[in-house]
């Protein structure tokens, strides 16, 4: 087989959960927070990714406030018994100012959200249904109940959480079985080791990293977003890639880049690479979910499923989190870091 079309292993989401490459697709932006997009080029890399193993495709209503899950319809469809499809409910964000966002675990929401994502993405069932985030006003077994009931009518199988701690994983897994939790996870962002790591690895819950590359800053691609980056792009107003904190940070590559040099990778791969080995390190299922609209990155993002890293290089790659400046998010209210 061409090592260019070598399909990525597959692995199960979860104790009871459905097999799914290894390695996913975060969708978001093909449609929303990076800039304009290529669509034509957007829609071949869903294509590809197809081809290369990857079947788990992830998105979100608040994604272009739907317009991401619309995009993803015509390739749903086409491909529908092929993919584990994945949405999120939870962030509400004004149409008249993007920018201001509320969280909503509300049941009357939950079930205007799901029957809004039915609606877009042209399904009858959503294989796995996120909570995006935690809203502290509803106590978190509410919350699954009303998504558990979702389960019960079929408009949802799978059950998964994002950016929650390890105590509110176990409640809720108490409440109904969870699949999947999907939180940030990468060499700049640790956090979720702390105790939700170890409670899904009890639980037989599947790690579905967010931003395994740093959101495009682990590749290299760019060293400061507020210089870089053009005015639509979120990072922009994200601590860690601006100002004093992306020059401190951009220092921290260095051992990415020699890591990489020694493997013949790319920056990204070996952050990628990392990612996967948590796995065995961790004792559960990792399955990361870099986003890209490039088949070219696609193609990159997927080989890092090859990759090996040794002992050595690992323990020389650990230490970069606890060095890293600035925060995830201007705000960490609303993360599992930010509750614990």
């Amino acid at each position: 087989m061409n090592e260019q079309n070598a399909t990525i292993p597959r692995t199960r989401l979860g104790t009871d959960g459905p097999e799914a490459g290894v390695q996913g697709l975060g969708c978001m932006g093909m449609s929303f927070a990076y800039g304009p997009t290529d669509e034509a080029e957007a829609r071949a890399t869903l294509e590809r990714a197809l081809e290369l193993g990857v079947t788990h495709y992830d998105t979100a209503e608040l994604y272009g406030n739907g317009a991401n899950e619309a995009f993803l319809a015509p390739f749903v469809a086409a491909h529908r018994d092929a993919i584990v499809l994945a949405t999120k409910f939870g962030i509400i964000a004004d149409p008249a100012d993007p920018s201001r966002r509320t969280i909503s675990n509300a049941p009357d929401y939950i079930r205007r959200a799901v029957e809004g994502s039915l609606r877009r993405l042209g399904v009858d069932v959503i294989d796995l249904y996120y909570m995006h985030r935690r809203d502290e006003n509803v106590p978190i077994e509410e919350t699954v109940g009303t998504m558990a009931e979702l389960v019960r009518e079929g408009k949802v199988t799978y059950l998964g959480l994002s950016e929650v701690t390890g105590a509110e994983l176990r409640a809720a897994h108490a409440e109904h079985p969870i699949t999947a939790v999907q939180s940030e996870w990468s060499l700049f962002s640790r956090d979720v080791e702390r105790t939700a790591v170890p409670a899904a690895r009890e639980l037989g819950v599947a790690f579905v990293p967010y931003s395994p590359l740093g959101r495009g800053f682990l590749t290299g691609a760019f060293t400061d977003a507020g210089q870089e980056l053009s005015a639509g792009d979120f990072r922009r107003t994200m601590p860690r890639f601006t100002g004093e904190n992306a020059t401190a940070n951009a220092a921290l590559l260095e051992p990415v880049r020699a890591v990489a040099q020694a493997h013949g990778a790319t920056l990204g791969q070996i952050a990628l690479a990392w990612v996967h080995q948590q796995a065995d390190r961790h004792g559960l299922a990792v399955v990361p979910i870099p986003g890209t609209r490039k088949r070219s990155r696609l193609e990159e993002n997927t080989a890092a499923t090859r990759l090996r890293l040794t002992e050595e290089e690992l323990a020389r790659l650990d230490t970069i989190a606890d060095r890293v400046s600035g925060t995830r998010y201007p705000s960490m209210a609303a993360t599992s870091a930010g509750r614990e």
